[in-house]
C-alpha cells in the first residue's frame, strides 16, 4: 500500500455523516462492509478526492470493519487515490485499443503540454496525468475518463481545448454538462 507522509485533515461534516447514514439504511445492520465502496466514495469526494491512512482507518472505524478491510478496497481499485492528486486528473486508457490508436502518444503530448511526467501533479496542482487499465469504451480510442466522464476519440485538438476548458473553469468533474 502506498503511504502518504501529507497530512490530512479529517473532516466528517454533520452533511457526510447523513450522507454516509443514508448509504448504510441500504444494508442490514450487521451488514455495514456491503456499504465500503459508495462510503468511500463519498469519503474520497469530500477531501480532496484522496483517502490518507487515517481517513481510511475513520472509514474502518465508522462501518466497524478492521482497518485492513478498508486497505484491501482502496489498493485495489484505481478510483481510489492514496495521495494528492490533480483537481484534473487525466485517466488515459493504455490497453490495446486505446494503445493501437495513439493514447500513449497523445499521453505524452499532454504530458509535455503539461510540463510532467506521467503521474505528477502540474505544480499549480491543477493537472495530473496517469495511464490506467481499460475503461470499457474501445470502440472510441483513443480516449480517457476525467472526474465521471469520459471523453473519447481524441487528439491534439480536443486534448487542446479540454486542458483550455479546465483552465476557465469550465469543466464539472462531476456534471456532464460543460459550463458557460
Amino acid at each position: 500500500m502506498e503511504v502518504s507522509h501529507i497530512h490530512q485533515d479529517i473532516n466528517i461534516t454533520p452533511e457526510l455523516q447523513a450522507r454516509i447514514n443514508e448509504l448504510l439504511s441500504h444494508y442490514p445492520a450487521d451488514k455495514k462492509k456491503s456499504a465500503l465502496i459508495p462510503v468511500l466514495h463519498e469519503v474520497q469526494d469530500a477531501h480532496n478526492n484522496w483517502l490518507s491512512v487515517p481517513l481510511q482507518d475513520k472509514v474502518a472505524e465508522m462501518l466497524e470493519i478492521q482497518p485492513i478491510e478498508v486497505y484491501e478496497v482502496v489498493t485495489f481499485y484505481t478510483m481510489f487515490n492514496q495521495q494528492p492528486i490533480g483537481k484534473y486528473m487525466f485517466e488515459f486508457c493504455r490497453t490495446s485499443c486505446c494503445a493501437v490508436r495513439g493514447a500513449e502518444d497523445l499521453m505524452e503530448y499532454t504530458c509535455n503540454k503539461l510540463g510532467v511526467k506521467v503521474g505528477e501533479v502540474t505544480a499549480d496542482g491543477l493537472f495530473q496525468v496517469v495511464g490506467v487499465e481499460c475503461l470499457g469504451a474501445c470502440g472510441y480510442a483513443p480516449m480517457l475518463q476525467l472526474g465521471d466522464y469520459y471523453h473519447e476519440k481524441l487528439d491534439k485538438a480536443k486534448m487542446d481545448q479540454l486542458i483550455e476548458d479546465c483552465r476557465a473553469g469550465k469543466i464539472d468533474l462531476h456534471k456532464m454538462t460543460i459550463t458557460q
